[in-house]
């Protein structure tokens, strides 16, 4: 590995240019939220719906094959709406801040297959959704969250073979000395580790990230070209480290537990808001492909509503996790200098207005994790 400096400044040209990214990202995030409520409500209130239902109806009145054709004349126009949005805010301003490394072929290329990945699964979902509507009308959002609950424990084991692959390639670290301090870390933390890997971040981003992915036997630790290169051997071994300190304190687990729960009481709350469709807008029945659109609007209204609780308990884990890598490799100025760096190599806002971080963040400002950090020395067992 090539020797590095540790990094503990924020370079301030580089904060100010995070603070205006950080910025028009967030009102691009409103302008997305306004389009997508105009969309929806207009599909209500002027009676797009029932016409499309009614035009699919007159070439199949299958259900299992209406959902996805009415699915498909409801998602592709708002995507062709958007396509300039997602153009501006995918490519346009991540090259605009030299965050991007990809030609514009290469982004395409990643939206196709983001695309297709995400329509393939989002039907095999809405199939089973409404499957369940017809065969168990009165308790269908129970068994719809078990099934979410089922895909989602499945797709975290498989991302790493399956999914991730498709977007990034990947090969066992080489550094055999880093791989031997990566693998005594998670020896130590009770994780059970298929090989330390390293992948082609810097083929779409300057930024750097590690993870612990995957589940049972498809875990492994995932290091980016862009953090190995770039950073210390002290550094990423407190970057994993804080990994490691989700997998200490369960938070998969626990956060697949939560995220059922939420959808739980979405699917029931959409329930609800679609019982109301049929008999406030006239819709047929919950199997009714016109009644998509308000399955949409009760679940997106119900994730908005409770994403700040769901970031406030994210930062709470968050903070444990820094306390774990602090306390466990006892490497405080290393995890300062990593946090640093990762700022100003990230362009990540450094101490972003409190009520963003309330609302938005799912992490505590680099600021607040630094803070921590220089704490450490003066109580080295207020982790526990």
């Amino acid at each position: 590995m090539t020797e590095i400096v540790n990094e503990t400044t924020l370079d301030p040209e580089r904060q100010q240019k995070a603070k205006e990214y950080a910025r028009i990202r967030r009102w691009l995030v409103v302008v997305e939220l306004g389009l997508g409520a105009a969309y929806v409500i207009c599909w209500m209130v002027s009676g797009l719906s029932p016409w499309l239902r009614n035009q699919v109806h007159t070439i199949t009145q299958a259900t299992w094959l209406a959902v996805p054709l009415f699915a498909l004349g409801f998602g592709l126009p708002y995507a062709i709406l958007t396509a300039p949005l997602d153009y501006y805010s995918g490519f346009v301003l991540p090259h605009k801040y030299e965050q991007s490394t990809q030609s514009l072929k290469a982004w395409l290329m990643d939206q196709a297959k983001g695309l297709l990945l995400s329509g393939c699964l989002g039907l095999i979902i809405l199939e089973i959704i409404y499957w369940l509507l017809g065969v168990a009308p009165q308790m269908w959002w129970l068994w719809a969250a078990l099934v979410m609950l089922v895909f989602t424990v499945l797709l975290s084991n498989l991302a790493p073979i399956l999914i991730f692959p498709l977007f990034y390639k990947y090969e066992p670290l080489e550094d055999e000395v880093l791989v031997t301090r990566l693998t005594r870390l998670a020896e130590a933390a009770g994780a059970r580790v298929k090989g330390v890997y390293v992948f082609d971040m810097s083929s779409k981003t300057v930024a750097a990230n590690a993870a612990l992915m995957g589940l049972g036997n498809t875990r492994r630790i995932v290091l980016g070209d862009t953090l190995t290169e770039n950073f210390t051997a002290d550094e990423i071994e407190t970057v994993l480290a804080h990994e490691l300190g989700h997998h200490v304190h369960k938070d998969v687990t626990i956060g697949i537990i939560v995220q059922s729960i939420l959808t739980l009481i979405g699917f029931w709350l959409a329930n609800l808001v679609m019982r109301w469709g049929i008999a406030g807008l006239g819709y047929t029945g919950l199997t009714d492909p016109a009644t998509l659109p308000l399955f949409i609007v009760a679940m997106s209204v119900f994730g908005l509503v409770t994403m700040p609780l769901g970031n406030a308990w994210s930062r709470w884990r968050e903070v444990k996790a820094d306390k774990y890598a602090l306390a466990t490799t006892g490497k405080s100025q290393a995890f300062i200098s990593a946090m640093t760096r990762l700022a100003n190599q990230n362009l990540t806002e450094a101490e972003p207005p409190a009520w963003i971080e309330f609302l938005l963040h799912g992490h505590p400002s680099i600021h607040k994790r630094v803070a921590m950090a220089k704490s450490f020395g003066d109580d080295q067992k207020f982790w526990r």
